[in-house]
C-alpha cells in the first residue's frame, strides 16, 4: 500500500508530538525528583517568631511577626530578615513552611548574592522548597524574604524556615524558645573587682562614651551598677534620651504594689527636671530619670555613693556630669530599708530593651573606673571580667563581645555579628593614673 504525502506528514507530526510529550514527562519527573531530594535534606526548623525582623519599617514588627510567624504581609516593599548561625561553610538547603490564605504569592528569597523566586499557592501549611545556596564562611547567615507579586490582599504566611545541607552539619544556633528575650538579644557585662585592701567603698566613679552611630534606640548603657541597683544612660526614642538611676527594694517581687511599707524605697532628694516613681517587671523598687539629650561621641561621667544610714538602711546617691553643662548635677538620692552596706558588686552592662531593635548592633566604651573608700583614698580599676546573660549562655544569641582597648573597656551586642568574645574572660585596660578631681563637700 502506498502512503501519500499527506499521510507521511501526519505520521511525522504525530511522532514529533509523542516525542515532545515524552520529553515533557521526563522533565516533570526530573523536577519532582529534585524537589524531593531537596525536601529530604531539610531537617532543622527555624521559627520566624524569634528569629525574623522587619527591616524597612521596624514599627511593623509587632503586627507582622507573631507567635505564628510572619502574618499580615501586604506590601512588596516589606523586607523580612532572618538570622541563623552555622558552624561550617558549604551548601545550605532551604525551604519555607508556608501557606497561602487565598490566592497565589510569588516570593523572593535571598542569601548573599544569590536569590530564588518561588510560588506559594498551597492552602495548608507545607514545606515549600526554595533551593540550595552557597555559604562562604561560618557564622551568622542573613536570609531575606520579600514579596514579588500576589493575587490576594495578603502574601503567604510563613511560620518557619527549614534548613539543612552541608553548612548545618556542625550544628546551628538560633532562638528556639523564650522568644521575648531572644528578640531583645544578649546583655553583656563588665564586673570590676574591688581591691582586697580597699576597705569600705563609699564612691564608685565611671565614664561612658557611645561611639557615633552606636546610639541605637532601645539601648541602655549602664555605667555604675551595684548590688542593689543601676545608673546609666539610655535611648528611648528618636526624640528622647534619659539618665536613669534605680534602686531595687529588698522585697523580691515584680509588682511594686506588693512591697510592704517597711521595705519600700524612699526618695530623699532629687535634682531639677528629674522624675521619680516606682518600677516593676524586672524586680521592683524606686526609679528616677531625667530626660536629657546626651550625644554620641561625647564622654559622660557618673558618680555613685552608698553609705549605711539610720534604722538598718542604706542611702544611695547618683550624680551626673555632662561636658555640655560642665558641672556635677544631682539625679537622685534613695534610702533602702533593711540594708546596711557600702558599694558592692560594682559592674557595668549594655542591653537592648526593645524587641524590635534586637537586629541592630550597638557599642559603648567604659573608661577611667575608680573606687574611693571611706578614708578618702582612691583606687583605680584596670581589671574587669566579661560576662553575658542567659540568652547568650544557652546559645540563643551569639552576637556579643567585650574587651579592652587602651584605657577603655568596651561592650558590644546585637545585630548578628559573627565574632563573639568568650564569656568569663578577664580583660585589663591601660591605667590612667590620675584620680578624678571632685569637690565632695560642694556636690549638690
Amino acid at each position: 500500500m502506498k502512503i501519500n504525502t499527506y499521510t507521511k506528514l501526519f505520521l511525522l507530526l504525530l511522532t514529533q508530538c509523542l516525542w515532545a510529550c515524552s520529553s515533557c514527562s521526563k522533565q516533570d519527573s526530573y523536577t519532582k525528583t529534585n524537589d524531593d531530594m531537596l525536601l529530604s535534606e531539610l531537617k532543622i526548623s527555624v521559627p520566624l517568631t524569634g528569629n525574623a525582623w522587619l527591616v524597612d519599617d521596624v514599627s511593623l514588627n509587632e503586627s507582622m511577626i507573631s507567635e505564628n510567624g510572619l502574618i499580615n504581609w501586604t506590601k512588596e516593599s516589606s523586607l523580612i530578615r532572618t538570622f541563623v548561625r552555622v558552624n561550617r561553610k558549604g551548601q545550605l538547603s532551604l525551604g519555607l513552611k508556608a501557606k497561602s490564605l487565598k490566592g497565589t504569592s510569588v516570593v523572593r528569597v535571598t542569601i548573599g548574592d544569590e536569590f530564588k523566586e518561588i510560588t506559594i499557592k498551597n492552602q495548608t501549611s507545607e514545606i515549600v522548597p526554595v533551593g540550595r545556596f552557597n555559604v562562604a564562611k561560618k557564622g551568622y547567615v542573613q536570609i531575606d524574604i520579600q514579596g514579588v507579586s500576589k493575587t490576594d490582599q495578603y502574601f503567604a504566611e510563613v511560620s518557619h524556615l527549614v534548613i539543612g545541607g552541608e553548612a548545618t552539619l556542625d550544628g546551628t544556633d538560633f532562638v528556639k524558645d523564650d522568644f521575648y528575650w531572644g528578640r531583645r538579644g544578649p546583655s553583656v557585662h563588665l564586673s570590676y573587682q574591688i581591691p582586697e585592701d580597699a576597705g569600705d567603698i563609699r564612691w564608685f566613679y565611671n565614664e561612658i562614651e557611645v561611639p557615633e552611630g552606636n546610639d541605637v534606640i532601645g539601648s541602655y548603657y549602664m555605667a555604675n551598677g551595684f548590688g542593689e541597683g543601676y545608673f546609666g544612660i539610655q535611648v528611648n526614642s528618636e526624640i528622647e534620651r534619659r539618665i536613669l538611676f534605680s534602686v531595687w527594694s529588698s522585697y523580691v517581687t515584680d509588682n511594686p504594689n506588693d512591697i510592704p511599707d517597711d521595705e519600700k524605697i524612699t526618695l530623699l532628694k532629687k535634682g531639677s527636671d528629674v522624675k521619680t516613681g516606682e518600677f516593676g517587671s524586672e524586680g521592683s523598687g524606686g526609679q528616677s530619670y531625667r530626660v536629657y539629650n546626651w550625644k554620641a561621641g561625647n564622654k559622660y561621667r557618673f558618680l555613685l555613693g552608698a553609705k549605711p544610714s539610720v534604722d538598718n538602711s542604706t542611702d544611695y546617691t547618683a550624680y551626673f556630669f555632662a561636658p555640655e553643662i560642665g558641672k556635677w548635677e544631682l539625679i537622685a538620692s534613695f534610702r533602702r530599708p533593711k540594708t546596711t552596706t557600702y558599694i558592692t558588686n560594682a559592674h557595668s552592662f549594655l542591653e537592648n530593651f526593645m524587641t524590635e531593635m534586637g537586629q541592630f548592633t550597638r557599642m559603648g566604651t567604659y573608661s577611667n573606673q575608680w573606687f574611693r573608700n571611706t578614708d578618702g583614698k582612691w583606687f583605680e580599676v584596670i581589671d574587669a571580667k566579661f560576662t553575658a546573660d542567659a540568652t547568650a549562655r544557652k546559645n540563643s544569641r551569639l552576637d556579643y563581645a567585650g574587651g579592652a582597648e587602651g584605657t577603655c573597656f568596651f561592650l558590644k551586642n546585637c545585630g548578628f555579628f559573627s565574632d563573639k568574645t568568650t564569656m568569663d574572660t578577664y580583660f585589663k585596660r591601660d591605667a590612667i593614673g590620675e584620680a578624678p578631681v571632685i569637690d565632695f563637700k560642694n556636690l549638690p
